[in-house]
């Protein structure tokens, strides 16, 4: 008979395996690279008692799904702002929203995943027509029969959190490799990271590490805190000790070193991308996670999104090469009449390289950049 300690070590060994194999993904057997499809601020449920609201949606998945069958990705990101919470009323319909931006990746059985924006958990706001003689459109959406003693009808309209977005998202969907990341950070949820591999699985160490960070907004200050940029140090000590491994982070608003490679007018060397159209909207303040960057010689690449008007990648002046890259604006959602898109990533292995373009809803391809030199 097994002693009862060896079982539950045995256990406990099994499930930190589990947890480990459910951060990695592997190349495609035979391929040495492996491609990322960012999709930033798609703002499904905006307006969702419009009927301008749901036709926007409609187009929104045209894009994801055009840019997926032009480019047929390993992996999906959804850079943030996946929906815009303060037009959505009750956390169901939230969920509804977020699992109609996965519904084309699922469909297609590509893995994703997923980091908040400041609109994925922002508060409900109270459309002003809603208290005009028309009311509230479309009410049976938003109210529920209370259980209250009276027994009268009321309208629930607490919005979502961050917390009940990802359980769904998890809990629902094998395909995601989303987390919540360690319950002690502030913000406390989408840090954590993934690793990619080659495809025969007998390296050890990785292609490539991604980290995933939440860059607040919504419910919380819009801010990388001090907590974060601490875990970041420690994991990267932990899984890349000595920096022999490629690392790419991603969050969602920019931070303020953005402020200051960004391109006065036009987009000139050495930075790359085609539309400059608005200033940076930085997070309201530092705590260490670009000086902590910039330490790291295998950092290669920062991505972000939030700004609609911009899409480009641009060098931090560094003593080692740091990328700073703006996704492109892919949901019909939100502010801005430019043409949507998403940046796509291409990591290859042996040799070692990083590209990054930019994939139109048109087909076009532009802006290409080679972020590993």
């Amino acid at each position: 008979m097994i002693p009862k300690f060896i079982t539950l070590s045995l256990l406990i060994c099994a499930l930190f395996r589990r947890a480990a194999a459910a951060r990695v993904l592997r190349m495609r057997p035979g391929s040495a690279s492996f491609k990322i499809a960012v999709f930033a601020d798609l703002h499904f449920g905006e307006e969702a008692w419009s009927d301008w609201g749901p036709i926007q949606d409609a187009n929104s998945t045209v894009v994801i799904s055009t840019v997926l069958h032009d480019e047929n990705p390993d992996l999906v990101v959804y850079l943030g702002d996946v929906i815009t919470a303060n037009n959505i009323a009750t956390p169901n319909a939230a969920t509804f929203y977020w699992e109609m931006a996965l519904s084309p990746a699922k469909a297609r059985g590509i893995p994703w995943a997923t980091v908040f924006g400041n609109h994925d958990d922002a508060p409900f706001s109270w459309p002003l027509q809603w208290f005009s003689s028309a009311g509230i459109p479309h009410q049976q959406k938003y109210c529920r029969l209370e259980g209250s003693a009276g027994g009268g009808r009321g309208c629930e309209f607490r919005g979502t959190r961050r917390l009940e977005l990802m359980k769904n998202e998890v809990e629902n969907n094998s395909l995601s490799r989303s987390r919540s990341g360690p319950t002690d950070l502030w913000p406390t949820i989408s840090n954590y990271y993934l690793q990619i591999s080659p495809s025969d699985g007998l390296e050890l160490s990785p292609v490539i590490n991604l980290y995933f960070l939440d860059s607040g907004g919504g419910s919380y200050p819009e801010v990388i805190s001090s907590s974060q940029v601490e875990w970041f140090r420690r994991t990267a000590q932990q899984i890349n000790p000595y920096s022999e491994v490629a690392e790419i982070v991603f969050w969602h608003i920019p931070s303020g070193a953005y402020e200051e490679v960004a391109p006065y007018s036009l987009i000139e060397e050495p930075c790359v991308g085609s539309i400059n159209k608005e200033k940076v909207a930085a997070q309201q303040a530092e705590f260490g996670i670009m000086t902590l960057l910039q330490q790291r010689p295998s950092v290669k690449a920062v991505f972000v999104g939030h700004n609609h008007g911009l899409d480009w990648c641009c060098p931090h002046k560094s003593k080692n090469k740091l990328w700073l890259c703006f996704a492109r604006h892919s949901g019909y959602g939100g502010y801005g009449d430019w043409p949507r898109g998403a940046r796509i990533i291409q990591i290859t292995h042996k040799p070692f390289s990083l590209k990054s373009w930019i994939r139109m809803e048109d087909g076009q391809l532009h802006s290409q950049v080679i972020l590993s030199s």
